[in-house]
C-alpha cells in the first residue's frame, strides 16, 4: 500500500526549495483542493532527491496557507494580500479565498465613493428582425496550456469559438500559438458615449439611445432606435439644432456603419423620424455636428456634409486627411501634404455655381511634414477687429509648431510663432488652451507640456512658452479591436480650453479602473473604480449644463460604459476641486502621484497577455488608427517598420486560455 494513502502518514514537501513537513490529514481536510488531488494520484507529482514532493510555488506565501490548514486561523501580519489570494486560489483553499473576498467587499461599496454620481441600467435590446444575421468581430485566442497542475481534474473551459477567421490559423494553433476567431458582437456592451449640453447618446453594437438630465427628474431615456443591421461605429449628437424642423425643438442623432450614415430627428415628448440614409462611398472615420450641419470625414480625403436647412447631402474630395479640429463655424483639416485647410460652414454652400464647398488653404508646413495633430484656440475679442486665431499643430517628424493669425492681417495668412522639437516620434495629439500647450507623441503616449504666457489674452513671447512637465499615458489596446473602440476610448485631453483639462488613462482594455490625470502636469486627480465590478468598455468626459437657478455653472462628469450595458457617472468637478484644495493646503509639498504606481501597473497587467503576438516583436508602437495608418499610406512598405518600431518587450510563454492579445496604442 502506498504510504501516502495512510491518513496518519507524515508528508514531506519541497515548496520552491524550502522543506515543509506535515500530516496528510492537515493537507486534505478541505475537499477538492490541490492537495487532495495531489495525494490521491489524480495529478502527477515530482519528488526531489530526498523523496519530498516538489511544488514549484513561492515558499513564503505557502507559510500562512500551511498555518491556516494546521490551526484554521489566518494571520495576515506581514503578508501581501494579493499574493496570498493568488496562492490560495492555486491551492484551492476556498476558506481563505472567501475570507479575503469578504474583507475586500467590506471596503467596496456598491454605492461608490463621494465622486460617484449616478447609475443607468442597461436598456432593453431591440428585437432583431427575422433574416438579419449576427455580425461578428475577430478575436485572438491562444491554445490552452497543458502543464497546469489542476488542468487534469478541473472542468474544461468554455466551448471554443464557433468559426475561425482563417482556417489555417485555427487548425494550426498548437503549442501556445494564437488563432483568429470570429465571435458575435455582444449586443449589451456599450461601445461609444458622446455628450451635448444636457444630453448623452449611448451606442451599442446594433442600436443607439439618448438620455436627458433635468434637475427635478434626473436622467431619463428619451430616444431608442430600432435594431440596426450593421454595427454602430461612430455617433454624433446635436441637442440644439438651429434652423431645425420644429422651432429649434428638434434633437438630431446620427450613426455611421462603414460608409453608410443614418440620421434621425426627435423631440423630447414626440416621435422619432428618420431624416435620411447617406453614403460617403468610403469608410467614415469621424462623425460630428458643426451648428446644424452634420459632417462626416474619411481620412482618405472625403468630406460629407448634410445641412438642416437645405436637407442637402454633398461630398467633397480634398487631400488625404490626418487630423481635424473645429472652432466656431470653421472646420480645419490637417492633411498628409503638409497643409492646413479650412471650411467656413456658416457659408455653406458658398460656391453655388458648381455646388462645391470652398476649401481654402490656410498654412503650409515649412518642411512639408504631414500634419498629424491640430488644435485651434480663439482668443477673446479685445477690439472691434475680432479674435486672434492661434493654431498649434504636430507633424509626422515630431515637431510642434504654433502659428497665429492677427485680425488686422487676415489677408496675409497665419505667421509662424514657435517651434518645439522635443519629440522623436509622430505627434498624435496637441492641445492649445488659455494657460497650457500640451502635445502627445506616439511613443507610449509621451506627453510634453508648456506654460503659455499671454498679454491681454494674446499669446506673448515675453517670456514665451516655458517647459512644464513630461510624462506618459500608457494604454494597452486589444490587438484586433472593433472599429468603434477608438471612438469610445480616447485618452483626451478633455475639457474647455479656458479650464483645467484632464487625461483619462485606461491601462488595459478589460479593466474596472480608470486613472484621471491633469493634462498640464500629469498629476493624479482621482481613480475611478466601477461600483459593480463590471469591465469598462468606453468612457467620455462631458460638461452638463447647470440648473436654471441664477449663478449655476456647468459640471464636468466622466461617463463610463460597461460590458453589462450599464452607464456609470462620476463627478470630476468635485475631484478637481479637491485637488486644488489639497494643493493650497499643503503648498504643493505633498508627494506627486501621477498614473498607476509600479504595484498598480503590475496588478493591471496581470489581466492581459502582452507577450503573445503575430508580429516578430511582441507589440508595435505607435499603432494608432489615425497616425500609424496615415504614415503607412505615405511611406514605402520597406520603411514602415522602421518608422513605427517600438516594442513593448516580452518573450514567448505559456498562454492563459482566457487571455487576449493586446498592443500599446493611443485611443
Amino acid at each position: 500500500m502506498d504510504p501516502l494513502l495512510c491518513p496518519g502518514e507524515i508528508i514531506h514537501l519541497n515548496v520552491g526549495g524550502t522543506r515543509f513537513s506535515t500530516s496528510k490529514q492537515t493537507l486534505t481536510w478541505i475537499p477538492d483542493s490541490f492537495f487532495c488531488s495531489l495525494l490521491s494520484g489524480r495529478i502527477s507529482s515530482l519528488k526531489d532527491e530526498t523523496g519530498a514532493i516538489f511544488i514549484d510555488r513561492d515558499p513564503a506565501a505557502f507559510v500562512p496557507i500551511l498555518n491556516f490548514l494546521r490551526t484554521k486561523e489566518l494571520d495576515l501580519r506581514g503578508v501581501d494580500i494579493n499574493t496570498l489570494r493568488h496562492e490560495a486560489e492555486y491551492y484551492g483553499i476556498t476558506p481563505i479565498v472567501k475570507r479575503l473576498d469578504l474583507c475586500e467587499d467590506l471596503e467596496r461599496s456598491s454605492c461608490g465613493d463621494v465622486l460617484f454620481h449616478g447609475y443607468l441600467p442597461a436598456p432593453g435590446v431591440p428585437p432583431r428582425p427575422v433574416g438579419v444575421a449576427l455580425e461578428t468581430e475577430c478575436r485572438m485566442r491562444p491554445s490552452a496550456p497543458t502543464d497546469s497542475p489542476l488542468s487534469q481534474y478541473q472542468s474544461s473551459a468554455a466551448t471554443p469559438l464557433s468559426r475561425s477567421r482563417y482556417a489555417s490559423a485555427a487548425d494550426g494553433a498548437e503549442g501556445g500559438e494564437t488563432a483568429m476567431f470570429e465571435v458575435p458582437l455582444d449586443p449589451k456592451k456599450v461601445r461609444i458615449i458622446v455628450g451635448h449640453h444636457s444630453w448623452i447618446a449611448v451606442a451599442y453594437a446594433h442600436f443607439v439611445c439618448c438620455y436627458r438630465v433635468k434637475e427635478s427628474t434626473g436622467w431619463q431615456l428619451v430616444f431608442n432606435s430600432e435594431y440596426l443591421e450593421q454595427s454602430v461605429e461612430r455617433v454624433a449628437l446635436n441637442s440644439k439644432c438651429p434652423g431645425g424642423y420644429s422651432d429649434n425643438k428638434d434633437r438630431m442623432i446620427a450613426i455611421s456603419s462603414g460608409s453608410d450614415i443614418r440620421l434621425w430627428s426627435f423631440q423630447d415628448e414626440g416621435p422619432k423620424n428618420e431624416r435620411g440614409v447617406f453614403n460617403l462611398s468610403v469608410q467614415v472615420d469621424d462623425l460630428f455636428f458643426i451648428g446644424s450641419q452634420l459632417v462626416a470625414i474619411s481620412h482618405t480625403g472625403k468630406i460629407g456634409v448634410w445641412h438642416a436647412m437645405t436637407h442637402n447631402w454633398q461630398i467633397q474630395d480634398v487631400e488625404p486627411i490626418s487630423c481635424y479640429d473645429t472652432a466656431g463655424t470653421f472646420l480645419l483639416l490637417g492633411c498628409n501634404n503638409g497643409s492646413i485647410y479650412y471650411i467656413d460652414m456658416q457659408k455653406f454652400p458658398l460656391r453655388m455655381k458648381d455646388n462645391d464647398l470652398l476649401v481654402t488653404e490656410l498654412y503650409h508646413d515649412p518642411n512639408d511634414d504631414m500634419i498629424t495633430a491640430l488644435s485651434v484656440y480663439l482668443t477673446p475679442k479685445i477690439s472691434v477687429s475680432g479674435n486672434w486665431i492661434e493654431i498649434a499643430y504636430g507633424t509626422s517628424s515630431g515637431k510642434v509648431r504654433v502659428i497665429v493669425q492677427h485680425p488686422e492681417t487676415v489677408g496675409h495668412g497665419p505667421q509662424l510663432f514657435q517651434t518645439f522639437t522635443v519629440h522623436r516620434s509622430p505627434v498624435c495629439k496637441v492641445m492649445l488652451s488659455e494657460k497650457y500647450l500640451v502635445s502627445v507623441c506616439a511613443e507610449y503616449n509621451h506627453v510634453r507640456t508648456w506654460n503659455v504666457t499671454r498679454f491681454r489674452g494674446m499669446i506673448s513671447t515675453q517670456p514665451g512658452s516655458t517647459p512644464l512637465n513630461s510624462f506618459k499615458i500608457i494604454s494597452l489596446e486589444d490587438a484586433d479591436p472593433h472599429h468603434s473602440y477608438g471612438a469610445g476610448n480616447r485618452i483626451g485631453p478633455f475639457g474647455e480650453q479656458d479650464d483645467e483639462q484632464v487625461f483619462v488613462q485606461k491601462v488595459v482594455p478589460e479593466t474596472d479602473k480608470l486613472f484621471v490625470r491633469q493634462s498640464s502636469t500629469g498629476k493624479r486627480v482621482c481613480v475611478i473604480k466601477t461600483v459593480d465590478g463590471s469591465p469598462l468598455s468606453c468612457f467620455c468626459v462631458h460638461e452638463c449644463e447647470g440648473s436654471s437657478r441664477m449663478g449655476s455653472r456647468p459640471r464636468r462628469y466622466l461617463f463610463t460604459g460597461h460590458a453589462n450595458g450599464s452607464i456609470q457617472m462620476w463627478d470630476l468637478t468635485t475631484a478637481l476641486s479637491k485637488v486644488d484644495k489639497d494643493n493650497k493646503d499643503t503648498d504643493g509639498s505633498r508627494s506627486f502621484v501621477g498614473g498607476p504606481t509600479e504595484v498598480e501597473l503590475l496588478k493591471l497587467l496581470e489581466q492581459c497577455d502582452i507577450s503573445a503576438s503575430r508580429c516578430s516583436t511582441p507589440s508595435l508602437s505607435p499603432s494608432t488608427s489615425l497616425v500609424a495608418s496615415r504614415l503607412r499610406m505615405s511611406q514605402p512598405e520597406d520603411s514602415q517598420d522602421e518608422s513605427l518600431q517600438g516594442a513593448v518587450g516580452g518573450a514567448d510563454s505559456t498562454q492563459d486560455p482566457n487571455s487576449k492579445v493586446f498592443r500599446v496604442s493611443l485611443c
